[in-house]
């Protein structure tokens, strides 16, 4: 089967998209003109950091890597490495000089079974046939000229979306479900002994957990991780098996349709769509996200351009205008907190808080004036206030 049959639709519209924004198109046109000047060093880096796995030194290694670039129908040398470490990783690198890059972790090649860094291989194979690393996504969210915030948040999206078509390519080269999935066990809980056993149910059953936990304002738990670059675990496992329960792998399995609803839906857990929404719920956030952008950018020195044009990137141009009755909308704001609160999860209600934290940063920084304003909202929301404007430290670059 081409691999294209196997990318996830939403990694590969998302892409599309992406690959059109002004901003994406600016930073690719940098990267090209560096690249004209010679290689930027990538294979240069892994000889001095890391051990270069020949076919020689690591015979089994190379057998599985070629028989998985062969399954996904791959026609580009391939050099792998290894470096030292206690954490299980690999990575993928866009190309240099005609050569595909591809390292991993020593405790990773030690610590997983045959099956189950075919999977890994095949997962970092995917990132390349399906050109993820076209989306620059490390020099966007790092670099010194910053995203526009929907471009940012955009690109989070894209990136988790993009992990569900890397893991479904590992699959494929696998053939084996329970290695699948007991792979990605070991890359969230670092286990890979005798003392503690996997068992696929009770992994999966984490996805109703999350569930029950977004219904719980008392739960404080890995918060942050709502707003990742990775999908969770248990369900990046939940969505493989909607792809190995699928007409792509079993005869007179689910459509593909079907499959892709099954995914969007989990996706959703992650990633709570309301800008564009057209649920109560999604207008009651959109609601409170103007009223409130609006009394958090007027808190302290007036509303600036900075604060102006980033206000209008998430809703439209024209949107400000100096006719707004911020007092109005102040008074407002614990009714639309309510409709909120009646309305939507606990994630939900973190994705507005994060919006509003955005538009809040747009000089530069947050005020305390304007902190105040989004500890209210927050405290409204059952929100915890170490929630509020938290950097996302999480790497960006595919693996």
């Amino acid at each position: 089967m081409h691999p294209d049959k196997l990318r996830y639709r939403n990694d590969k519209s998302m892409a599309d998209s992406l690959l059109e924004e002004r901003e994406v198109k600016k930073v690719n046109e940098w990267i090209k003109k560096r690249e004209e000047d010679g290689p930027l060093g990538v294979r240069r880096q892994l000889l001095s950091t890391s051990v270069r796995l020949s076919e020689k030194l690591a015979p089994s290694i190379h057998k599985m890597a070629m028989s998985c670039a062969e399954q996904l129908e791959m026609d580009i040398p391939l050099e792998l490495y290894v470096y030292s470490s206690p954490t299980f990783n690999a990575a993928c690198f866009k190309p240099e000089e005609g050569r595909l890059f591809v390292m991993f972790s020593s405790s990773l090649l030690e610590g997983f079974t045959e099956s189950e860094i075919r999977f890994v291989m095949g997962h970092e194979f995917g990132h390349h046939i399906y050109a993820h690393h076209e989306i620059p996504i490390g020099y966007l969210l790092k670099g010194k000229s910053k995203p526009s915030p929907r471009l940012a948040l955009e690109l989070f999206s894209w990136s988790r979306n993009a992990e569900i078509s890397a893991d479904r390519a590992g699959a494929w080269c696998t053939q084996d479900f329970e290695s699948v999935a007991s792979a990605l066990f070991k890359l969230s809980s670092g286990l890979t002994g005798d003392l503690i056993k996997f068992n696929l149910d009770e992994f999966l059953s984490q996805v109703e957990e999350m569930q029950a936990v977004d219904d719980d304002p008392d739960n404080r738990a890995s918060q942050a991780d709502w707003f990742s670059t990775h999908p969770f675990s248990p369900l990046r496992v939940r969505a493989l098996q909607l792809f190995h329960d699928s007409e792509l792998v079993k005869k007179g399995g689910m459509s593909l349709d079907e499959m892709d609803i099954g995914v969007q839906r989990l996706m959703s857990l992650m990633e709570p769509s309301y800008l564009d929404g057209r649920t109560d719920a999604a207008i009651a956030m959109r609601h409170l996200l103007f009223a409130g952008a609006v009394v958090v950018a007027s808190a302290s020195n007036g509303v600036t351009e900075k604060e102006i044009a980033v206000f209008e990137d998430f809703f439209e141009k024209g949107d400000f205008s100096d006719k707004l009755n911020i007092e109005r909308l102040r008074e407002d704001l614990p009714s639309r907190i309510n409709r909120v609160n009646d309305q939507t999860t606990v994630t939900q209600r973190m994705q507005v808080m994060r919006d509003l934290c955005t538009i809040s940063k747009a000089d530069g920084g947050t005020t305390p004036e304007e902190r105040d304003i989004l500890n209210q909202i927050a405290d409204g929301l059952s929100v915890p206030r170490n929630f509020i404007c938290q950097t996302m430290e999480h790497e960006v670059e595919p693996d």
